[in-house]
């Protein structure tokens, strides 16, 4: 069987639809999501056992499949046509081969395009220190990563280097140098490439996610040393970011990690992705801007405080997700069930949503 021509057909009618994600599991035709919904493609066929692997080994290739058939799992990026990148994921489920393919536009949007605030943008602004852009997974932080990273390179004679696994959007060099590592393709791993990266002359350092203890302190670190870095967190709110950055540190060494912290954070952007009335997904953020306020909060272990802060703080730029809420529901793009829905604090939006 041809499964060249089976996963081209399938990946044309996923780009043709619009979809952000295709599903390949055995016992099932191909589904995709669009618009947020899973749609079982009616035209397709069963996916057999057979060709669950066909299709797999189709999209890795055989230096690929050696690594998977050892891990059991795979993430790596791949490029279609020169339409777009798919950033895929292949997987052993009940003993047969699954894949989640998501789709990666060649153009990178800009922070006006993604309907994020303008205090987003204005941390491309920044000379050094520590950005961290985090939610949960699928909530956009790559897109919010290579938009920041994109407004430097055209605004900004600088040296990037970006650490991802794998790389997702390809950046077209403007003002500035940017070189792409990718993780096991390019290095070993993200601390690897980030402690080497302190040698190699960079001025802004992007980061794809800080999964360990060695790769947050070198960001930590990087962004302390007069580096602008860019990096993911997989959290749900500003205090729980700082909270998790340190807490992952041996209790002996925390005092040190609070005022590393506190001197070279920049801010935190939490964002989720809402569905909204035009059958689009909109971001909604609560965002931190760290004045002097929120550093010594940090620095004396009162991160709890900190929600009060960014509650207090609109005209610095800070806001909470409830007030990001708050607005989109002024704004007619979403509904308020949908907002309570997607609300860390329900009581205090449905109050807010009342007076309104």
């Amino acid at each position: 069987m041809d499964y060249q021509k089976i996963l081209k057909s399938a990946l044309e009618s996923a780009i043709a639809k619009n979809a952000s994600d295709v599903h390949i599991v055995v016992g099932h035709p191909f589904v995709f999501r669009v618009a947020g919904d899973l749609i079982p493609q009616s035209d397709s066929q069963i996916i057999s056992p057979e060709d669950g692997i066909g299709l797999a080994l189709a999209l890795m290739g055989p230096e690929r499949k050696e690594r998977f058939m050892k891990e059991k799992e795979i993430d790596f990026a791949y490029s279609y046509s020169n339409k777009v990148r798919f950033r895929v994921n292949i997987f052993f489920q009940m003993g047969y081969v699954s894949m989640a393919l998501r789709l990666i536009s060649l153009k990178i949007k800009t922070v006006e395009e993604l309907n994020l605030p303008v205090a987003v943008k204005k941390f491309s602004s920044a000379q050094h220190g520590l950005v961290l852009i985090t939610g949960a997974s699928s909530q956009g932080k790559s897109t919010t990563l290579a938009a920041l990273v994109d407004e430097i390179n055209h605004n900004r004679r600088e040296h990037i280097i970006t650490i991802e696994d794998p790389i997702e959007y390809i950046f077209q060099d403007d003002q500035s140098l940017i070189e792409q590592r990718e993780v096991t393709q390019d290095t070993l791993s993200f601390a690897n490439a980030l402690r080497a990266a302190l040698r190699e002359d960079p001025d802004v350092i992007m980061v794809g996610e800080m999964r360990d203890l060695e790769t947050i302190a070198t960001t930590i670190t990087a962004a302390e040393t007069g580096h602008l870095v860019f990096a993911t967190l997989h959290t749900n709110s500003a205090s729980q970011t700082i909270h998790r950055a340190i807490d992952v540190f041996p209790s002996d060494q925390q005092d040190q990690v609070r005022a590393q912290l506190a001197a070279s954070l920049l801010g935190v952007v939490s964002q989720r992705l809402i569905p909204g009335n035009n059958k689009n997904f909109l971001p909604a953020c609560e965002i931190l801007v760290a004045n002097s306020g929120v550093a010594n909060l940090i620095r004396e272990n009162k991160i709890h405080e900190i929600p009060s802060i960014i509650e207090t703080s609109q005209q610095s730029g800070m806001c909470t997700l409830n007030k990001s809420l708050l607005e989109m529901v002024k704004n007619g793009v979403i509904d308020k069930e949908t907002a309570l829905a997607y609300s860390l604090n329900v009581e205090d939006l449905r109050i807010r949503l009342g007076r309104s």
